[in-house]
């Protein structure tokens, strides 16, 4: 139950609610044991012809009114047991989303989104049950347990106690054995339902290229397998439990067996009452619950360990990018835009070969990078590590002559405007995905930013214009309109610093042209970097980079590049071949 321990300070905070619901727990407990001393006496009475109709009326009016207190008190304490655990549910998944948000963008290369949200479902309902339903067993076992055995000792008989407790140490035992190997079943179970809901994950969000290759049966089937896994893992659990409670139920017959056998010699011996004996066998039959509640317990206790083990591996996770206390100038509030790169190399985490091999760059304020290459050269790694998606230890990169490490993250990937290949949009309006980047903004700026990204004139054609819907990941758009709708969302930043990763490869030349020439002046005075594959999209920057391996191979404008005649130029008669085929 170590795994708990994360949560101590939650527990700590609603101890009182908590404590609250034990007591009304309590008398809920101590009502029900009220109830077979009445039978008792009752069946004595009658034995005995010694009631009236008066002695009958009490009777069933103290049932009546015990019944209503139980009613009262078991609303209560769920109120606040059930209660206080849904709001760590809550709780939880509100920690669990906040701390992903905070991890680096290479926790998500290694972790896929359908095993992250088995943890959000499956696991945090699991530790749910633990510290609602888990913690209400506890102390119901413990408290009906104890007052149970004290009202059979002290007001029947204790050799009869005695004798119907012989089966417990067994169930105590039993309890043991069996909750280890739920705890192993169950977490193997969880691993299985990450990877289902990963499959499902994956297989909707590519439901397109499925159906375009046809391999709609080929993925059935991969599901298939995925299902089944899953739930053949939960039918080893299933398999524990299946012979774990009727192994409880069978000791609990053993047990009223006895009772039955030895209360009964008892009876006939007078030494107990007719009375007695009902009042015990009600007795016992308030002892089967807790003796089971022991395997439930148990049950749920250790798939909420297993779980929050599960949840305590991703807390435990550290970004690998933060705002180092010892280094960061908060001083720095803005970027203006000068960018200096000296020797800088770089290798991905479990790579032993670099991406980026001495790379220097000088970029001034105000002027154009442009950067170009072949897929895979290193142009996104480059820029990935301008705004520290990943951080480099060998060389530096400089933003206004300081370490890019000394700006707070909030202020660097504030000031710079990005635009990557992935044209993410979400599952909103038009309007809301442009404006996703700042705190607030009018319909004027976003209208300038759709008219800057040359946009503005597709969204007016929608009949809800800018409050049209895109659909999952911009669905509904084209691949240039999505374009266009990123290249607007950094637009209306009014970033110091514009990254185009390869972000006007969809649009036509026309659309092309018309983007940059607006960008030539809204982007004066600021500093642009462009990443691109096609010549006339990079022909006009003040400077050129062409990175292959890793390593700046040619440097210069594009004229002097083409006057090398190497890697460049061929690239440059190339893509004039192509645009004169398709002249043709």
């Amino acid at each position: 139950m170590k795994h708990f321990f994360t949560l101590k300070n939650f527990f700590i905070k609603h101890k009182w609610r908590y404590l609250i619901g034990i007591v009304w727990l309590f008398g809920v407990d101590l009502s029900q044991l009220t109830i077979p001393k009445i039978l008792g006496s009752f069946t004595d009475d009658i034995k005995n012809g010694t009631i009236s109709s008066k002695d009958m009326l009490l009777y069933m009016g103290s049932i009546l009114i015990i019944a209503f207190f139980i009613f009262l008190f078991r609303y209560l304490w769920r109120m606040s047991i059930m209660g206080t655990a849904r709001y760590l549910e809550y709780k939880l998944r509100s920690d669990l989303f906040t701390h992903l948000q905070k991890l680096s963008t290479n926790y998500f290369n290694h972790h896929k989104t359908g095993d992250l949200m088995a943890h959000a479902t499956n696991d945090i309902n699991a530790v749910r049950m633990a510290a609602g339903p888990g913690i209400v067993m506890i102390f119901d076992t413990i408290i009906l347990l104890s007052a149970t055995i004290f009202m059979m000792v002290q007001t029947i008989s204790l050799k009869l106690t005695i004798v119907a407790l012989l089966p417990l140490p067994f169930m105590t035992l039993l309890t043991n054995q069996f909750g280890k190997m739920i705890h192993k079943r169950f977490h193997k179970a969880q691993d299985s339902f990450s990877k289902l809901t990963d499959k499902i994950q994956e297989n909707f969000s590519g439901i397109r290229v499925i159906k375009s290759f046809v391999q709609e049966d080929e993925e059935i089937e991969k599901f298939t397998n995925a299902n089944q896994d899953y739930v053949d893992k939960n039918m080893h659990v299933v398999r524990i439990q299946a012979i774990f409670h009727p192994i409880v139920q069978f000791i609990s017959g053993i047990s009223l067996l006895i009772v039955l056998a030895y209360g009964g010699a008892l009876v006939i011996n007078r030494e107990i009452t007719l009375g007695d004996f009902v009042a015990f066998n009600s007795y016992i039959g308030l002892l089967t619950w807790p003796m089971m509640a022991i395997g439930w317990v148990m049950n749920i206790l250790q798939r909420g360990s297993a779980s929050m083990a599960r949840l305590n591996k991703i807390f435990h996770t550290t970004p690998e990018i933060i705002n180092d206390s010892a280094i960061v100038n908060w001083n720095l509030t803005k970027v203006i835009g000068e960018v200096e790169i000296n020797n800088l190399s770089f290798s991905y985490p479990g790579q032993t070969q670099d991406a980026l091999s001495n790379i220097t760059i000088r970029v001034p304020k105000g002027k154009t990078l442009a950067i170009v290459g072949k897929t895979g050269a290193g142009k996104t790694t480059l820029v990935n590590l301008l705004i520290r998606l990943f951080d480099s230890k060998k060389g530096a990169i400089k933003i206004d002559g300081h370490d890019i490490q000394e700006y707070p993250l909030e202020v660097l990937r504030r000031d710079i405007g990005y635009v990557p290949q992935d044209n993410f949009l979400f599952s909103t309006t038009i309007k809301e995905n442009i404006g996703f980047g700042i705190d607030s903004y009018t319909m004027e700026e976003v209208e300038q930013a759709a008219k800057d990204a040359q946009i503005l004139e597709n969204i007016k054609d929608f009949p809800s214009q800018f409050d049209t819907m895109v659909g999952e990941r911009g669905i509904s758009l084209s691949g240039g309109q999505k374009q266009r709708v990123s290249i607007a969302r950094a637009l209306i930043k009014n970033p110091s610093i514009l990254i185009l990763d390869d972000s006007l490869s969809a649009v036509d030349t026309k659309t092309e042209e018309a983007i940059l020439n607006r960008f030539r002046h809204i982007m004066k005075n600021r500093t642009s970097i462009i990443i691109s594959h096609r010549i006339s999209t990079i022909k006009d920057a003040n400077e050129i980079i062409f990175i292959e391996d890793g390593k700046i191979i040619e440097r210069g404008t594009h004229q002097e590049l083409l006057d090398l005649q190497g890697a460049y130029y061929n690239l440059y008669q190339k893509q004039l071949l192509e645009e004169m085929i398709a002249n043709q």
